[in-house]
């Protein structure tokens, strides 16, 4: 493991830490402070508030990141790594269609957090770069980054958003077209799927089920 990425592995560890004691603090029905969550582990006050400077938008990423189900739950059953970051894609944009209202409201508080701490826990990330040093591939590691990038812009809240309000689309059409332009995203970088390829039945990154093509 190179040191950026124990760099990262570590700040993660220390972003989960934090939120788990806030976890404990709500389990106790205790009020949510940064310096509280962060004594439970025993984390510096100066440490925890370089991730959390709002203690609401603490509270909600802590309720959130619960609902986040395993890595190794949502990348079973997957060979390669274009599949794998589809299933990834896949259920975060499941996660962010089923608590649409809870991610609204966590985005509006951490969008307005000092500019330091404004650094979300963007689980998508730690795992598209998880898959990516799980599976093989030639991909350089600049090309990895536009990846991820890419990928996480339509993984989550935002990009519902995008679609939903600004574009003006229903939330069924912005489903189906973040899974459009997740599956353009993966094309773009890794080739296409077997899908595309022609395989009928196979899954999208949405989740559906593509039907072969009736004969005309």
């Amino acid at each position: 493991m190179s040191d950026t990425t124990e760099r990262t592995s570590q700040k993660q560890r220390t972003r989960d830490a934090i939120l788990d004691g806030a976890r404990r603090l709500l389990a106790r029905g205790e009020a949510v402070t940064v310096a509280a969550a962060a004594a439970e582990h025993r984390i510096s006050r100066a440490t925890a508030y370089r991730y959390f400077s709002d203690p609401q938008a603490l509270t909600l990423e802590a309720g959130l990141a619960t609902l986040v189900p395993p890595y190794e739950e949502v990348t079973a059953g997957t060979t390669d790594l274009r599949s794998r970051l589809s299933a990834i894609t896949a259920a975060m944009i499941r996660l962010t269609l089923e608590n649409e209202t809870a991610f609204r409201q966590y985005l509006s508080h951490a969008v307005t957090a000092p500019g330091g701490t404004r650094t979300r826990g963007a689980r998508r990330v730690a795992y598209m770069k998880r898959a990516l040093r799980d599976m093989p591939h030639d991909l350089a590691p600049a090309r990895q980054a536009d990846l991820v990038a890419s990928l996480s812009t339509v993984a989550g809240v935002e990009g519902l958003i995008s679609l939903t309000d600004v574009a003006g689309r229903d939330t069924a059409t912005a489903a189906r077209l973040m899974g459009e332009i997740a599956d353009a995203i993966l094309t773009r970088h890794l080739g296409p799927g077997a899908a595309a390829k022609g395989e009928p039945g196979k899954a999208s990154s949405t989740g559906t089920r593509t039907r072969p093509r009736q004969p005309t």
